[in-house]
């Protein structure tokens, strides 16, 4: 429970921390480094992305089962890939602090649902999770396809794809690994007394972290759009992901040559 509110507390006052791009230099570094690159970037990106990691804490937090917990991750990583790929190929998009905020919504919503808030405040049964997780993976996977779409991924449409495939790729690694600590950590605490008598109270923690995020979130989309108003330009307004991602390929770049 500490841990969670400590990140949002860290998030909290990252919001305030914008990126400015990547250079050109950067960009045609990654166009040549070939598609090993952009699985590596995919990989760090779902490492970093508290976002989507801090939902599927969520959704396998009561699971205690390999079968229960396979079907629903994969249910979730095939939503996050039909609309990643789709997206970013047809160069369908949409101001990412909204679509962020949606999935910061999507945190609050599985803890709630994780303290049966359905059932003890609105009186009415808990939409059928299976669902609910494929639908929430779709708009996880536009959120990552507004991130690549901010990446080179040239102009020959055969290339273009295989650098989101691999993208995608890569995104699935990364969820595997940090998964891997997560379920490691619930299944020790799961058979503790602690989990009994805290859980409860981790999943209202879960929901702070989630409104920090959609607070940041929207904060970043009233910056966007009130630009005048709040004193700042657009260009300054890139995604922290992004600045993060084109640091990384800065570095994998000069430690390839």
């Amino acid at each position: 429970m500490r841990t969670l509110l400590i990140m949002g507390a860290l998030i909290l006052l990252n919001g305030v921390a914008y990126a400015h791009g990547i250079s050109a230099e950067d960009k045609q570094a990654m166009l040549d480094g070939g598609n090993l690159r952009y699985i590596w970037l995919g990989a760090t990106h779902m490492l970093t992305g508290y976002d989507h990691l801090l939902f599927l804490f969520g959704v396998v937090f009561f699971l205690k089962t390999v079968k229960d917990i396979v079907k629903f991750v994969s249910i979730f990583t095939l939503g996050h890939s039909i609309t990643l790929i789709f997206a970013t190929f047809m160069g369908i998009n949409a101001n990412y602090y909204l679509i962020d905020a949606v999935i910061a919504l999507s945190v609050i919503y599985k803890a709630f649902d994780n303290n049966k808030g359905f059932e003890n405040y609105l009186h009415v049964k808990s939409p059928n999770l299976l669902w609910m997780v494929l639908v929430f993976g779709l708009i996880h996977g536009f959120g990552l396809s507004t991130r690549l779409q901010q990446l080179p991924l040239g102009e020959d449409s055969f290339e273009m794809l295989m650098r989101i495939i691999s993208f995608n790729i890569g995104v699935e690694f990364g969820q595997v690994l940090a998964l891997i600590p997560i379920l490691f950590i619930l299944a020790i605490w799961r058979n503790t007394k602690s989990f009994i008598q805290h859980s409860k109270v981790a999943n209202h923690a879960l929901m702070f972290v989630g409104f920090m995020l959609l607070l940041m979130q929207l904060h970043g989309y009233l910056h966007t759009t009130n630009e005048e108003e709040f004193g700042f330009n657009k260009d300054a307004h890139t995604h922290i992901h992004m600045d993060i991602e084109a640091k990384k390929a800065k570095q994998y770049t000069h430690g390839s040559l």
